[in-house]
């Protein structure tokens, strides 16, 4: 089958209602829809071994708002942002989405010299001169936000780590990953007043920089994962910490959003502990800064991770630990009635722990180069959504913590979703999801795993084919995934596609189908085909972008509706993902 760009695609004129006329343009477009139908019934030998599933979506019956909840991403290392790599990556995921597409990064107080390494990063944003006098410098922070500014994204500002003139033990100050990792960049300040002022000169400078207007949209984060060794310090001196950021924020912009504590996934009891006892600072405690008991929280933000391992040769991952820290967040804050109304931002929410790691040392990450990460993280933002309707939650969002990596080997495996400006398949699925818009309208999969037992159990034993569908005017998406924790290769499933609810006087509706598989929008797959070429040729170069674009699964095609349905039946490999859209 040739390769269908999504960008190569004009719609035609839609047809007249007359069948005959419906017929003869669909034989236009199908294309290679005889190829198709051959496989089918090649595919029906093997019937028995095929799971069978129907899909039903009611465009007629509204369930709410599709919020962009999955449009945040994020990265260790700053001065990777406004690399070539960098602003390619940002621009991409600007263009993806009608929505605002955020941006989190480590290390903006980070002292040195602005040398990105692995998980390392730096601004040199405050220093002092031979008489002790603090000295602030904005360039290098500058250069980080002018390019969010010129590639569309809303950044989520976390502040931290410590500047090494500030750390109260700053000898060794910069670590060498993996090695000495907890250095003087995690301790808590030795003044706290000369804290909150390098934040307000921060905020200050923000502001006459981009405008109140502007700055006013981002959120601001205090530190990150406070829990572990990224603070060399108690609860309380953390909490001291966040009263007198937020006061200096605040000072600075007196609507700026500020809020925290992303903590480290509260499954574990330690995490939780720490989450709740933060939670009942800022509902009654009193407040360092100002010794009032108002302390101010405009969002709460944690983190949840699953785990990948490497299981008689395939990976296996386990999405049901990264939703079980996701469940026990939202109960927790569930359990303050002054703040479990507030946004909730998962501002790290991933397959794992470790970004930096690569697929060559940790064979286990090789799922980040394949399109089972983009159906792991179709499966997460799903029953994220539905964990949070379980608790009320208000969910803002679910930060996936990857980026790109210049100066890496080509296709490393490490978490990001572009190598060398080539994408991968999982910035294939924030296309779908950008394409979506409008209402969420009841979708149901008879071939969805029940959450109850993925928060138990995960998903081992079977495969979880499940669905999101959104409705605007003249448009309905319906995004459609086949995830499972195992990347075997078992036969693809068979899904029947009901599609209810239509107006009346639709006879006839347009269907396009994205896919992201092992063979669709999928660079990776075709670099393997090279032979996995460390330095590819310029003409290689260009094969592997194409081959990470987004594809279309086949010629459009015109579907006759009956009443007020439509019916479509197609295949879905093992960690694949379709987004069909019908328009008329």
């Amino acid at each position: 089958m040739p390769l269908i760009l999504r960008g190569d695609y004009v719609p035609p004129a839609p047809p007249s209602i007359c069948v005959r006329g419906l017929r003869k343009l669909s034989r236009r477009f199908v294309g290679a829809g005889f190829l198709r139908l051959a496989a089918l019934i090649l595919a029906s030998m093997g019937v028995l071994a095929q799971q069978r599933v129907t899909i039903t979506v009611d465009a007629s019956q509204n369930v709410g708002r599709f919020e962009p909840v999955w449009a945040w991403v994020g990265h260790d290392e700053p001065n990777y942002t406004y690399s070539d790599e960098g602003r390619d990556l940002l621009t991409k995921l600007s263009a993806s989405s009608p929505y605002p597409v955020h941006d989190r990064t480590h290390n903006l107080l980070t002292s040195g010299d602005g040398t990105p390494s692995l998980k390392w990063g730096s601004t040199n944003a405050f220093t002092r001169d031979a008489t002790g006098k603090p000295i602030y410098n904005w360039t290098i922070i500058d250069k980080i936000f002018d390019t969010y500014k010129a590639t569309g994204i809303t950044p989520l500002v976390e502040i931290g780590f410590m500047p090494e003139a500030l750390s109260s033990h700053p000898e060794p100050y910069q670590h060498h990953w993996p090695a000495d990792f907890s250095t003087g960049w995690s301790y808590p300040p030795k003044n706290y007043n000369e804290w909150s002022e390098l934040v307000y000169q921060w905020v200050r400078h923000m502001v006459n920089r981009y405008g109140a207007p502007e700055v006013g949209k981002w959120q601001w984060e205090v530190w990150n994962e406070p829990d572990i060794f990224y603070w060399h310090g108690t609860e309380q001196e953390y909490f001291k910490l966040y009263d007198y950021t937020v006061s200096a924020v605040r000072r600075a912009l007196p609507v700026a959003r500020v809020g925290g504590p992303a903590t480290t996934g509260p499954a574990n009891e330690r995490a939780a502990k720490f989450l709740r006892d933060f939670l009942e600072h800022c509902a009654g405690g009193q407040n360092y800064a100002t010794g009032k008991r108002s302390i101010p929280l405009d969002f709460i933000s944690f983190h949840a991770k699953g785990n990948a391992d490497l299981v008689n040769g395939h990976v296996q991952l386990n999405i049901g630990a990264n939703l079980r820290d996701v469940d026990r967040g939202f109960a927790i804050i569930e359990q303050f009635p002054t703040l479990r109304r507030l946004p909730v931002i998962l501002s790290e929410s991933d397959p794992e722990s470790c970004a930096a790691c690569d697929a060559t040392s940790h064979p286990q990450n090789a799922y980040r180069l394949t399109s089972q990460y983009a159906s792991y993280q179709a499966e997460l933002i799903h029953n994220t959504l539905a964990l949070a309707e379980k608790h009320h939650i208000n969910l803002e969002g679910s930060v996936a913590w990857a980026f790109t990596f210049p100066g890496q080997p080509i296709f490393a495996g490490l978490r990001s979703l572009t190598t060398h400006e080539i994408d991968l398949p999982l910035l294939n699925l924030y296309r779908m999801f950008g394409q979506m818009s409008g209402e969420r309208v009841v979708a149901e999969s008879t071939g969805s795993v029940d959450l109850n037992d993925v928060l138990q159990s995960s998903v081992r034993s079977e495969s979880d084919v499940s669905v999101i569908a959104t409705r605007d005017s003249r448009r309905i998406n319906v995004l459609v995934w086949n995830y499972s924790d195992e990347a075997t290769d078992p036969p693809p499933t068979e899904i029947h596609l009901v599609l209810k609810g239509l107006p009346k006087s639709v006879a006839a509706i347009l269907l396009l189908e994205d896919r992201v598989d092992h063979d669709h929008s999928n660079a990776y797959t075709a670099w393997q085909r090279m032979e996995s070429p460390q330095n590819p040729s310029d003409a290689q170069r260009q094969e592997l972008k194409g081959a990470g674009q987004l594809q279309l699964f086949e010629s459009p095609r015109w579907l006759q509706a009956h009443h007020d349905e439509v019916e479509v039946t197609f295949t879905e490999p093992l960690e694949g993902v379709s987004l069909l859209t019908f328009t008329w």
